[in-house]
């Protein structure tokens, strides 16, 4: 406005003095007077700069101080061993003005991030479990940083030898120690907080001996993927239905990795993957994947095979909940396969069976009490009446007639790998088959197992007979 205002006024006033010539003058001098005018009152960009650290604020190891020795697992508070000059970082961010041209404010700030080693206690040690700054859980998805586990072989951290230069950074060679690589400081102060860590270290010879293990449990519906699946659960809340811990992506992967360093010779895993019977009569039960609710909210659908949620079996509830997980997902499933065999571990596929039959139930009991008892073990499926009791189909073509029933009719050539998915055209039969069949078809979409177990603890049907003294379930 000064402009303008001004830059009139200099050309009237300089027509006045010296015609045409000392009115563009005037008009020129009035213009640049009134940009300053308008500039200091309207803007020219103001710069801002945040707060600065004048010095880097580094904490000091206790001279002298002794090197822990741990037996287990124990929250061990660490010691700087090394660290750097922090590394500054300066961010300008511009507010205001019109158009993008001129005016507003420019303001200034500035990040702060630390590399540090933490000296822990004697090695070796197995594995760093959690780590607290200045007593708060890290997230340790969002943190570079890595373990050195203290055996007399180990090499220097690259970081570190990389900043002192080659030869000449020390290797700690019998320390466990822990470095963190571009922390950022600021939730902290801009300083380099204290450090504690939930330390591993197995001190028999149990761990290192250990060839094969059994992955369980066998239900839980995201609980064996190594994929987090985030569940809404209402307006701007949800929760990860998998991920549970702060030192892992996720609750497998958290889990498989501390396996693998507390049983470096770990060779195979089990890997547990269960359907439900809801019957002990063979002749009547049904087997079909479950769930823990009809409905969810999940990034990730839950799914096996053609079934979706909305037409899986529902769990029984007990004590206000779900008695069960539900079956892991088909997806997660070929993920853990796949993920156990990068680890360089042999795979056995396992189908499970569970017994979904709750308390208060009016099933007829094959043992002669008043109903069947609640969740059973899969062990006493068997006959309507049991081998024994008067009146028992075994020894009978009734005892392969129900048995068959059980097993059911489906055939490998109703199952075809498509887009990712096992499909299923069979007949319309929820069987022990079907489940075995699925199964083994999952473990061919995830490029194949190293072993395959059917049929386990099914003690209840393999000793049943049919009329020819044969056993019908074997």
């Amino acid at each position: 406005m000064a402009t303008i205002l001004l830059q009139a006024a200099g050309g009237v006033a300089g027509g006045l003095v010296g015609g045409p010539f000392g009115a563009m003058a005037g008009r020129a001098l009035g213009a640049l007077g009134g940009a300053a005018i308008d500039k200091r009152l309207f803007g020219g960009a103001a710069r801002r700069e945040g707060p600065r650290l004048g010095a880097a604020r580094i904490l000091e190891a206790d001279e002298g101080a002794g090197v822990p020795r741990l037996y287990g697992t124990a929250r061990i508070a660490g010691q700087v061993i090394w660290t750097t000059r922090f590394e500054e970082v300066a961010t300008t961010e511009r507010q205001g003005g019109k158009g993008g041209r001129g005016g507003g404010a420019e303001s200034m700030s500035y990040s702060y991030f630390g590399n540090v080693a933490i000296g822990l206690c004697e090695g070796p040690v197995a594995s760093v479990r959690r780590i607290w700054a200045d007593g708060e859980e890290m997230d340790l998805s969002l943190v570079n940083w890595r373990l050195h586990p203290g055996d007399e072989g180990q090499a220097p951290d690259p970081l570190i030898e990389a900043r002192q230069g080659r030869g000449n950074a020390p290797a700690y060679r019998g320390l466990a120690y822990v470095v963190f690589e571009r922390l950022a400081l600021e939730r902290w102060g801009n300083r380099i907080p204290q450090i504690a860590c939930e330390v591993v270290r197995p001190v028999g010879a149990l761990e290192a001996n250990i060839r094969a293990v059994t992955v369980i449990p066998g239900a839980s519906e995201h609980g064996l993927d190594p994929v987090v699946v985030r569940e809404r659960i209402g307006l701007g809340e949800d929760r990860l239905a998998n991920r549970h811990v702060l030192h892992g992506a996720s609750d497998w992967t958290a889990s498989i990795d501390e396996l693998a360093a507390l049983c470096p010779r770990l060779e195979r895993a089990a890997l547990v993957v269960a359907w439900f019977a809801d019957d002990l009569r063979v002749g009547r039960a049904q087997v079909r994947p479950g769930v823990e609710t009809a409905v969810r909210d999940e990034t990730e659908a839950w799914r096996v095979g053609e079934t979706g949620r909305d037409g899986a079996y529902l769990v029984s509830q007990a004590d206000g909940g779900p008695a069960y997980g539900g079956t892991p997902s088909d997806a997660g499933v070929v993920r853990a396969i796949l993920d156990l065999r990068a680890r360089g571990l042999k795979v056995t596929l396992y189908p499970f069976l569970l017994m979904d039959v709750p308390a208060g139930n009016a099933l007829a009991d094959p043992y002669g009490e008043a109903a069947q008892a609640s969740y059973p073990w899969r062990g006493r499926m068997t006959l309507d009446v049991a081998p024994g009791r008067p009146g028992s189909a075994d020894r009978t073509a009734g005892a392969r007639t129900e048995v068959e029933r059980f097993v059911g009719r489906a055939a490998p050539s109703d199952f075809r790998l498509e887009a990712g998915r096992v499909r299923y055209r069979g007949p319309a039969e929820w069987s022990l088959r079907r489940m075995v069949l699925h199964q083994a078809h999952l473990a061919r979409l995830a490029g194949g197992v190293d072993a395959f177990v059917i049929g386990s603890e099914m003690v209840g049907l393999t000793r049943l007979r049919d009329e020819r003294d044969r056993f019908p379930f074997v």
